[in-house]
């Protein structure tokens, strides 16, 4: 069935191409951090397909969305940006970089990603989120089922769970979110989070397990922990890879209709991220080139291709027709959890993922500052004497 929706797919997207063959006289440059090899080989020789002449680098030349962002400031020769996230979209359309201005641009198909838009400027392409999960076998709660207030209530669920090694990396992020947002405090001087939340977060990291792993999967899988953080992107591909490898005694099992393991259930809800794609404006562009780079992003974030994107990468579109055509019945599990990136802080005016965005480089600054996440639970920094600490400097980035 893959296979016959995959042939469907691809010839869906050539019949897509037709309108856009003139465009091959004029090379499109894009910034992603959603750029693995396979994704960049992909997308250069679909839209060659389509009649469109694109530059990406791959992630061995730039890694991350910090990385992407920054090269696009500096370089200035950008035509189009996709990927990141709220946070750093809001930046980007809040004027944050010197040299990137994002376009006006409304495409066909802008009513069919939800709320995952920014008006007249940027709209989703894929959705992702962070997952707390746990095993419900006799390697996890024996069928005990978890239901948390808050993602930082892990820390008195009673079982071991698996926290990351580093402060770095965009999941990682993205579960510091997580664990941090019912501890928002827009009168703090800790970053504009209460001490009680740094306090449960130091306390995520000395209670709990890194396993050398670089994300929390694959401890879960072996049953070396109870509870783990995973994003959704892959989830259900990496838990069917693992089970049908066979070198695992008592892997995960079951993705859509899970056997063994579970979300666990959190009143709050997760910390949501989409991709998005903008266009950037470009000085010494024609109108007629700046045509060319509006019809592609009009292409790549159309049905068909997101679709085909979708199968291909195992990601899940934003654009709910792509979804459907994408072989996706119903709303995945893992996509049906409340968003909590969009809500309002009390006290502000900023949605929780603009109030991420201004207080990220705050909240990284703390914790490399503190000494978070360390690798080695027998090197593990003293607990910091949380009563006298100087906020004004911890928020600062630390002198090399």
């Amino acid at each position: 069935m893959k296979k016959i929706l995959a042939i469907m797919l691809a010839a869906a997207l050539l019949l897509s191409l037709v309108s856009f063959a003139s465009a091959e006289d004029y090379t499109i440059r894009i910034y992603s951090n959603s750029n693995s090899p396979e994704r960049t080989t992909w997308l250069i020789n679909a839209a060659k397909e389509a009649g469109f002449t694109i530059s990406i680098d791959d992630n061995t030349v730039i890694s991350g969305d910090t990385a992407a962002v920054q090269a696009a400031n500096e370089n200035k020769d950008g035509d189009l940006i996709f990927g990141l996230n709220e946070t750093r979209w809001g930046q980007l359309i809040g004027g944050t970089y010197e040299n990137l201005k994002i376009a006006d641009w409304t495409p066909t198909w802008a009513d069919q990603v939800g709320d995952f838009r920014y008006d007249g400027k940027a709209y989703g392409i894929v959705i992702q989120n962070v997952l707390m999960l746990y095993r419900t076998d006799d390697l996890g709660t024996k069928g005990q089922p978890l239901h948390f207030a808050h993602w930082a209530d892990i820390v008195d669920c009673g079982y071991k769970w698996y926290r990351q090694g580093k402060v770095g990396g965009t999941t990682n992020a993205n579960i510091n979110s997580a664990m941090l947002y019912p501890f928002a405090d827009p009168a703090s001087p800790a970053g504009g989070i209460s001490l009680d939340g740094w306090k449960a977060l130091w306390k995520y990291c000395a209670n709990g397990n890194f396993t050398g792993d670089s994300y929390g999967l694959d401890p879960l899988i072996r049953g070396d922990v109870q509870v783990s953080t995973f994003y959704s992107s892959s989830l259900y591909g990496n838990i069917d890879a693992a089970a049908q490898a066979g070198d695992i005694a008592n892997p995960l099992r079951g993705t859509l209709e899970p056997e063994n393991w579970a979300l666990v259930e959190i009143d709050d809800g997760t910390y949501y991220i989409a991709e998005y794609l903008g266009i950037l404006e470009k000085e010494g562009r024609t109108d007629a080139q700046t045509q060319i780079v509006k019809d592609f992003a009009e292409w790549f974030g159309s049905t068909e291709v997101q679709a085909a994107w979708s199968e291909e990468f195992d990601s899940y579109p934003c654009n709910k027709e792509a979804a459907v055509k994408a072989g996706f019945e119903t709303v995945p599990a893992i996509y049906a959890i409340k968003n909590f990136a969009l809500e309002k802080v009390a006290g502000t005016d900023l949605t929780y993922a603009a109030y991420v965005a201004a207080h990220s480089a705050e909240w990284t600054n703390i914790m490399t500052n503190l000494g978070f996440y360390w690798k080695d639970n027998a090197a593990a920094p003293a607990e910091p004497d949380w009563d006298n600490l100087d906020w004004a400097t911890l928020t600062q980035k630390a002198a090399e």
